[in-house]
């Protein structure tokens, strides 16, 4: 059985709905992905239980691969090809260095 990093975000209860509610973060290796989720109980069933119920679902829906989620992505930056990096203060000076042209 792995081990995988559960994060809840923004846990409220919907008296409408008679339900808890929750955005549920799963870190799996390099990707999280995140899963709106939702329990129906009653407003007093303490906070424990319900986190338990709000990460049963998600790692259910994350074995499942099913339903949606939205997914995030460790992207490193590519390199830029052909240009030198910039280098503002290099800039500055060679607009200091131009002749008849002054600040107002």
């Amino acid at each position: 059985m792995q081990t995988r990093q559960i994060q809840m975000h923004d846990v409220i209860y919907n008296a409408t709905e008679q339900c808890f509610e929750a955005l549920v973060t799963v870190h799996d290796g390099d990707r999280s992905r995140r899963y709106a989720c939702a329990i129906n109980a009653p407003m007093t069933m303490s906070f424990d239980q319900a986190a338990e119920g709000l990460t049963r679902q998600a790692e259910r829906r994350h074995m499942g691969r099913g339903g949606m989620h939205s997914e995030i992505r460790n992207i490193k930056p590519s390199p830029r090809s052909g240009r030198p990096r910039f280098d503002p203060k290099a800039w500055l000076q060679s607009v200091a260095k131009l002749n008849g042209h002054r600040a107002a």
